[in-house]
């Protein structure tokens, strides 16, 4: 066999059998439900708003133009949407591939950072893809999915190859300016340490340092061109308002007095164990990470210099989210594996440990397992009570064997250990979605309430929305118009005049009897309710005045026993 032809088959012999896996597990997760307001759904509303009213530059939401987000998403959906049509099908694929893209990358990444340690190489996938808030966070319609992909690029071209050791500028200039596109100036924050620390670990630039810095501020600098290539003329285009806040207000906002997620300084240390479940419950991955002793491989400084300054700068912003530090999992990996790689060498004794093994994590997947089972028993007895156990314990039983199965296979000893707990976590996740799917999900579904409403819109109907807007409606029931954001009190009485065949939607926390009688429809909506209404009506109720009675009863939606015996 040719030697180029070999090479390839070894690189699709390394992808089996985590990405196949990974891949359908992916596909059954992304396809049990639709699009989960108001990540997704935010999303696809902005896309469809570009499309349909041709905003190719400027992305718009609910009719004014949109500074939050950068469009390089938005034109990656539209590009699939010239090709099959308007649906949200391609928006998920999409997903697929970028999850499955950070896979591949993270193998190429431990396959340079440890060429003398082969197996973080085929270890790190496996533990990135168990992880599962990212497993479940990255069957979101988000731009976190595709900056890591990013991320992780930009990285690889920062690393040595074996005929190679110079980074190659120009793609990681390149892959900046992607990010850059993706989710705006946060892309240099993932990517900058690992590059200004370069010298602590990789050895050309340490011995030619000029050079690594000097081309590497070249490089960003393509990168913040790439940005400016579409910023400037899309700040023009946007107006001084949209220019304002694309260039000052958003970034200074959310780093120095966040106006939205504002978290106190320490939030992101106590979230790092949920975040790294379900190996940060394996006792021989901490025991890896404790017994680290100098001097350390490349890989492992690598890992350092590009975690825990990034994971300290997101500290010192203001505004935190679980998924703001998405690029990061994948460093978690890498460093899991290779502390691992580091103990099966240097500390056999503790490989070989049995009471470091993931019995702890066997033994909790079956009580979990018990405890679905026995939860149609503690609801019927009201030993636990609330809308989430009452919902679930229809289906709890028929899980429970899983996850006592999966505990069982945690309990094994031998080789595979790492492969086994992937394994698990990957399945467990995916089980815990669909009993998500067969018994919450009506409580996120909002696509009956987005239909009525895209059929008035149609009729040219004016729709206004009682408080924040998140665009949650639009993309299922395909609105072409904005909704007017109004208040209770005057600006509901004045919509109620100008547009007496109108609608308003409200949520609130509880459902009165007038909704019932009057409104068009109610349904469910986390643990609120989506109430539309008849403009008119819902005005005179606010003013005293009882509404005549509506022509057709109140179409109540997918209402659970839980909130059905709430109503009563």
């Amino acid at each position: 066999m040719a030697s180029s032809s070999y090479s390839r088959s070894e690189h699709l012999r390394s992808l089996w059998p985590w990405l196949p896996l990974w891949a359908l597990v992916a596909l059954l997760a992304i396809f049990s439900h639709g699009p989960m307001p108001l990540y997704s759904t935010r999303t696809l509303a902005v896309a469809w708003e570009m499309w349909n009213h041709h905003h190719w530059l400027v992305p718009h939401i609910n009719g004014v133009p949109y500074s939050d987000k950068v469009p390089l998403l938005f034109w990656m959906i539209h590009a699939g949407w010239a090709v099959f049509g308007v649906n949200d099908i391609w928006p998920r694929v999409l997903e697929v591939i970028f999850g499955g893209t950070q896979l591949v990358l993270v193998s190429l990444l431990a396959q340079r950072l440890f060429p003398s340690r082969p197996w973080v190489a085929k270890g790190a996938p496996w533990i990135l893809l168990a992880l599962g808030y990212a497993f479940l966070f990255g069957l979101q319609v988000m731009y976190e999915v595709l900056l890591a992909v990013w991320v992780l690029a930009a990285l690889l071209c920062l690393t040595p190859k074996a005929d190679r050791a110079e980074p190659r500028w120009l793609l990681f200039g390149l892959c900046v300016g992607a990010g850059l596109l993706t989710k705006g100036p946060v892309m240099l924050l993932h990517v900058v340490f690992p590059w200004l620390l370069g010298p602590l670990w990789n050895d050309w630039a340490r011995e030619q340092r000029a050079r690594w810095y000097g081309r590497g501020v070249l490089a960003l600098l393509l990168g913040g061109a790439i940005l400016l290539a579409w910023a400037l003329p899309a700040g023009f285009s946007g107006g001084e308002a949209y220019r304002q806040r694309l260039f000052f207000t958003q970034t200074a906002g959310r780093v120095v007095d966040a106006f939205d997620h504002a978290r106190p300084f320490w939030w992101y240390l106590p979230m790092i164990p949920p975040l790294l479940f379900p190996f940060s419950g394996w006792p021989r991955a901490w025991a890896a990470l404790i017994t680290l002793r100098r001097p350390l491989d490349a890989g492992i400084r690598f890992t350092l210099c590009w975690l825990l300054p990034v994971m300290l700068a997101l500290s010192f912003i203001s505004g935190k989210q679980l998924y703001y530090p998405l690029p990061e999992y994948a460093g978690a990996a890498l460093l899991i594996a290779g502390a691992v790689a580091v103990l099966r060498e240097k500390r056999p004794e503790l490989d070989a440990n049995p009471w470091l093994g993931t019995w702890p994590l066997g033994v909790g997947g079956i009580l979990f397992g018990v405890l679905l089972f026995l939860l149609p028993t503690l609801v019927a007895s009201n030993v636990l009570r609330g809308e989430w156990f009452d919902t679930t314990q229809q289906y709890s039983r028929f899980f429970s064997v899983l996850f006592v199965l999966l505990g069982a296979l945690l309990l094994l000893r031998g080789r595979g250990e790492m492969r086994r707990l992937a394994f698990a976590g990957l399945v467990g996740t995916l089980a815990l979605n669909t009993l998500f799917t067969l018994t919450m999900w009506q409580n996120f579904d909002l696509r009956p309430s987005a239909q009525l409403l895209g059929a008035a819109d149609a009729e040219h109907r004016a729709i206004a929305i009682l408080g924040n807007y998140e665009g949650q409606f639009h993309f299922a029931g395909r609105i072409q118009n904005p909704l007017e954001r109004i208040n209770e009190g005057a600006s509901l009485q004045a919509f109620a005049q100008q547009h007496p065949n109108g609608l308003v939607v409200e949520h609130p926390e509880q459902l009165s009897s007038e909704a019932l009688r009057y409104a068009l429809l109610v349904q469910p909506f986390r643990s609120n309710w989506v109430v539309i209404w008849p403009a008119q009506s819902l005005a005179d109720l606010r003013a005293g005045r009882v509404p005549p009675e509506p022509a057709h009863p109140t179409r109540v939606y997918q209402v659970d026993e839980w909130r059905f015996r709430a109503l009563q």
